[in-house]
C-alpha cells in the first residue's frame, strides 16, 4: 500500500486559517459507510444523528503553549523551540529550528533570562533534549512566554489562545490540539447529555507523530511515534455497559480512536482502566474492535490520519468524500469543518 494512494488535490484557499466565531457553526459532512451515502449538515445538527444510549468519547488533553522563541546565550542567534514530551527532572524532548545551531552544551535563554535551557542530547528529525532552568513554576512561565503551537499550514496569528483548545481540556501535555473536539461548546455537550447520550473522556497527549510526515513510499515501513494515553476505571466501565446494552461508541477524533483501539486490542475487545504509551498505526485492512462511529476533521493528504479514516470507512469512499468536500468548498484541517462517519 503506497502513500500516494492517500493523496488528493486541495486548493490552498480551502485551508482554514482562523476558527469560526461560533464553534458549532462549522459544516458537518455525514458519511454512511454501509450505504455509501453523503449528507451535508452543520455541526449543531450532530444531535440528530445520535441515539439515546450512545456514548461520545472525547480527549480531554490540554495543549501547552509549547512554542518558545529564544536566543543562544553565546551568540544571540535566534532559536525556535517546540516542546513535545516531558522526560522528568525539568528535561523535555523538543523540536528545534534551526537544529544545527543547537548542540549538546548549548544554552538558550527566553524572556530576558527568566527561563533558560541547556541542550543535553540529540535525537532524530531535529529533536533535542533540553533541561530547563528557572525560578518559580514552570507552567506559569510557559503560559506567559509560550505561544500556541499552530501547525505550519496556518499563517494567521491566533488572537485568542483558547480557540486552539477544546472547552473540556484538563490535563496538560499536548503539542497539538485534538481538533475534532474544537467544534463543541459546553452548552452543546449538556444538550447532548440531556438527550440520553453518554459523554465520557480519555486522555491522549498529542506528540511528535502529529508533526512527522510519512516519509516512506510504502506505508508498512512507517514508524509511529509513541504517545501517552490514559483511560479511567469509570470510563472503561461505562464503555463496557454501553456496548452490552447495544449503544454505539462514537469517538471524537483520531486520538480518542487510537486510545480505545489500543485498549481493546490489549484486553480482548473489552475496556479496562489503563495507561501507557501507544504507537498504534491504523490503516486500511485494520479490524476495529472498539468504535462504531467517528467524528473527525478533514486531514492532510498522505497523512496517517487520513489512513485511519480510510480504514474505518474504506479508502475509496473516503477519497470520494474528500473530492466532494473540495467541490463543496469545505474548510480543511485544524480550524476547518468536520466529518461524522457512522
Amino acid at each position: 500500500m503506497k502513500v500516494n494512494d492517500f493523496d488528493f488535490l486541495l486548493p490552498e484557499e480551502l485551508i482554514a486559517q482562523t476558527p469560526l466565531e461560533n464553534r458549532t457553526s462549522s459544516r458537518l459532512m455525514v458519511l454512511d459507510k454501509e450505504n455509501k451515502s453523503i449528507e451535508h449538515e452543520h455541526f449543531y445538527d450532530l444531535k440528530n444523528y445520535l441515539k439515546k444510549g450512545d456514548c461520545l468519547v472525547l480527549n480531554d488533553t490540554r495543549v501547552l503553549p509549547a512554542r518558545l522563541f529564544g536566543q543562544k546565550a553565546d551568540t544571540g542567534a535566534k532559536v525556535e523551540i517546540l516542546l513535545l514530551k516531558e522526560e522528568g527532572q525539568d528535561t523535555w524532548e523538543t523540536l528545534v529550528k534551526p537544529a544545527k545551531r543547537v548542540k549538546p552544551g548549548t544554552e538558550i535563554t527566553f524572556g530576558d533570562g527568566r527561563l533558560k535551557a541547556v541542550c543535553v542530547g540529540e535525537s532524530d528529525h531535529g529533536g533535542r533534549n533540553l533541561k530547563f532552568i528557572y525560578s518559580g513554576i514552570f507552567y506559569e512561565l510557559l503560559d506567559d512566554l509560550g505561544q500556541m503551537p499552530l501547525p505550519p499550514y496556518i499563517k494567521e496569528q491566533l488572537e485568542e489562545k483558547d480557540r486552539y483548545q477544546t472547552v473540556y481540556a484538563v490535563h496538560q501535555g499536548s503539542a497539538a490540539a485534538p481538533t475534532a473536539g474544537l467544534h463543541f461548546t459546553e452548552e452543546m455537550i449538556e444538550e447532548i447529555k440531556a438527550s440520553g447520550v453518554h459523554v465520557t473522556f480519555i486522555t491522549l497527549h498529542v506528540g511528535l507523530g502529529t508533526f512527522r510526515p510519512v516519509s516512506v513510499e510504502d506505508i508498512f515501513e512507517h514508524d509511529m511515534h509513541a504517545e501517552f494515553y490514559q483511560i479511567t476505571k469509570g470510563t472503561a466501565e461505562l464503555l463496557n455497559q454501553v456496548r452490552e446494552s447495544g449503544g454505539r461508541i462514537i469517538t471524537v477524533g483520531t486520538t480518542s480512536t487510537r486510545t480505545l483501539e489500543t485498549v481493546a486490542n490489549k484486553f480482548d475487545g473489552k475496556f479496562e482502566e489503563d495507561s501507557g504509551w501507544t504507537d498504534i498505526f491504523i490503516y486500511p485492512g485494520y479490524e476495529f474492535k472498539a468504535i462504531d462511529g467517528l467524528i473527525t476533521n478533514f486531514h492532510l493528504p498522505k497523512s496517517t490520519l487520513i489512513m485511519l479514516v480510510s480504514a474505518f470507512a474504506s479508502k475509496e469512499f473516503v477519497m470520494e468524500a474528500y473530492k466532494e468536500a473540495v467541490e463543496e468548498k469545505y474548510r480543511f484541517f485544524s480550524f476547518g469543518d468536520a466529518m461524522l462517519i457512522l
